[in-house]
């Protein structure tokens, strides 16, 4: 039963984990990179899908991103997708290919997405922390309800607290790497 609440721990916060490597990636940094448009949607036939899932998209080069649509009427739909982002980016269409040239980051507008950067770390801390508490709770309860010693909860308690500190590390290296590449150009 401990063993199971603390697999479920990590699970969790692994989880949170990839959620804040998802968060991160939105957040650009001026350099051109196809996960920049993981999020966007656009109608394929009825179905909402992201652009790699309808198109090629590479950099064409450190500023520029390059999306050739499987089919030539998806073109329309790619470039408004892009346009109702909330990324800011504005398409060039030259008849099959839609070109995104990322524009240069001001140090002010670093500085902005650094504190978002930050604030999405913290937010992802706290995340930790709440799994951290869920645990320990039910391993109280549980051992409140006789299903554990005092030594197995002390023990598991331990454990998820090594859990905790690992993935608040991770989020901290996530953080400086983001951090770093934001301020850097």
């Amino acid at each position: 039963m401990i063993s199971d609440i603390q697999q479920d721990a990590a699970t969790r916060m692994g989880k949170s984990i990839e959620s804040l490597k998802l968060e991160f990636a939105k957040i650009r940094t001026g350099r051109a990179h196809p996960s920049l448009l993981d999020q966007v949607m656009v109608s394929y036939y009825g179905t909402d899908s992201t652009i790699a899932q309808v198109a090629n998209v590479v950099v064409e080069d450190a500023r520029t991103l390059s999306i050739t649509p499987w089919e030539k009427g998806m073109v329309q739909a790619i470039e408004k997708a892009i346009l109702k982002s909330d990324l800011g980016l504005n398409p060039m269409t030259n008849g099959m290919t839609i070109r995104i040239p990322l524009p240069m980051l001001t140090e002010e507008r670093r500085r902005s997405l650094v504190k978002i950067v930050k604030n999405a770390a913290e937010d992802g801390r706290v995340a930790i922390r709440n799994i951290r508490r869920d645990a320990n709770t039910t391993i109280k309860n549980l051992l409140k309800e006789k299903g554990c010693s005092e030594d197995d909860a002390k023990g598991a308690e331990t454990e998820i607290q090594k859990l905790t500190d690992q993935h608040i590390k991770d989020v901290e290296r996530l953080l400086e790497v983001k951090e770093a590449d934001l301020l850097s150009m």
